[in-house]
């Protein structure tokens, strides 16, 4: 016998999903939280009462509790976001992950289609929110008098998280530094100048990005391209005989780095093969005893995508929206982006507002406006600049 309401299982309660844990205990869904410990579940919903059971995570225990229709939410590392997919095929149960779609993720997509399950991915922060603001973007421009397809466009789209009180590392780790240290190795494609480049290290391709918060505020970051931009191109509705001049998705970085990070660059150039590995292992370790937040040290977040499309070299239509937000007492603004925007995703599974298969964040204005509300109610306005207009 199925549930009157679907069951949210939220597997993996640590710190990073209190927020998004906490919106949707405010809420009429069934909420259990799977943790291998406990007692971070528990404080994950500490002064709501009883409006989220705990249980220790075992996937054998989760795979009987799941029924149909049910939702369960993956914030554990990256290899379990398959497992636990699969097991919601097997139980006709809906999932949501803030990871990139793996090819095993959408290998997928039919099997969901022939059982009308839900399998919803890239919903956190980047990738996430900044899809939903590309979406809008691309939407407005198709619908505004001033698109053309002879026009020339570039595409911006920059995340980055660093401590809100800058310090000489320029960075601060709220996790194993492993994972920042292995991108640093991976190569990267964009277009820039209408022509695409593939860049083998991030640092290679380094340059000043200025970020105007439509607030009368503004501030330069380092920025660098991340993975491969261009599929994400079709994606975000481009057509195909658009004359992009630039697309680019990648990384924003405070002011300085570049050279703070000078000497950890020339390691891992200069290492190869398991050498690498073993070392950017040493590695995480120290950076993480010297670079760690310290618990209840603030955090920064910053997010701008941008789209411009000229003609005859002058800008014609040229907006972006932007997010600056500060973590506080309730936890980090990378935390609260990330897991409220997982939160906002059961919500709209459970009403029904996304399609079976494996999908990324919604393409829906509709959706998408409330999605930018509820951040705002949150208290993470997502802003929008009109730089021809100067509306926001």
């Amino acid at each position: 016998m199925t549930h009157s309401r679907p069951v949210v299982h939220w597997v993996g309660a640590g710190l990073s999903s209190v927020p998004g844990i906490r919106r949707l205990a405010r809420g009429d869904l069934p909420l259990i939280l799977w943790n291998r410990t406990v007692e971070k579940a528990r404080h994950a919903v500490a002064g709501l009462g009883d409006k989220a059971e705990v249980r220790p995570f075992d996937p054998d225990v989760l795979r009987d509790a799941i029924e149909a229709e049910d939702i369960v939410v993956s914030m554990l590392p990256g290899n379990w976001h398959v497992p636990l997919a699969r097991l919601c095929l097997e139980r006709g149960a809906q999932f949501v992950s803030s990871s990139y779609i793996s090819d095993e993720m959408r290998a997928l997509h039919p099997a969901a289609l022939d059982a009308g399950v839900s399998l919803v991915n890239e919903v956190g922060l980047d990738p996430g929110i900044d899809h939903l603001m590309a979406h809008s973007l691309v939407d407005a421009y198709r619908r505004d008098a001033a698109f053309d397809t002879d026009n020339v466009v570039s595409f911006r789209s920059y995340c980055g998280g660093f401590p809100a009180i800058p310090n000489d590392f320029r960075y601060k780790f709220s996790w194993s530094p492993q994972g920042v240290l292995k991108a640093l190795t991976s190569p990267a494609r964009s277009i820039r100048g209408s022509q695409t480049v593939l860049t083998e290290r991030p640092w290679q391709a380094i340059v000043p990005y200025t970020v105007d918060f439509g607030d009368g505020r503004s501030e330069t970051f380092q920025a660098y391209p991340n993975r491969d931009s261009l599929p994400f191109m079709g994606d975000y509705h481009f057509g195909e005989s658009w004359r992009v001049k630039e697309f680019v998705r990648g990384t924003l970085r405070l002011d300085g780095w570049s050279d703070a990070w000078a000497g950890i660059f020339a390691e891992i150039e200069s290492l190869a093969g398991e050498a690498r590995d073993q070392r950017i292992a040493a590695m995480s370790e120290s950076l993480w005893e010297q670079h760690a937040y310290a618990p209840g040290e603030a955090d920064r977040v910053v997010l701008s995508v941008e789209l411009c499309a000229e003609r005859r070299d002058q800008p014609v239509w040229h907006q972006a929206y932007v997010i600056d937000a500060l973590g506080n007492d309730e936890g980090s603004a990378m935390a609260r982006l990330v897991s409220t925007t997982v939160a906002l995703a059961v919500e709209a599974l459970a009403s029904g507002a996304l399609p079976a298969g494996v999908h990324p964040a919604p393409a829906d204005i509709v959706l998408i406006n409330r999605w930018f509300d509820a951040h705002a109610a949150a208290g993470d306005r997502v802003r929008h600049i009109d730089f021809l207009r100067r509306e926001d």
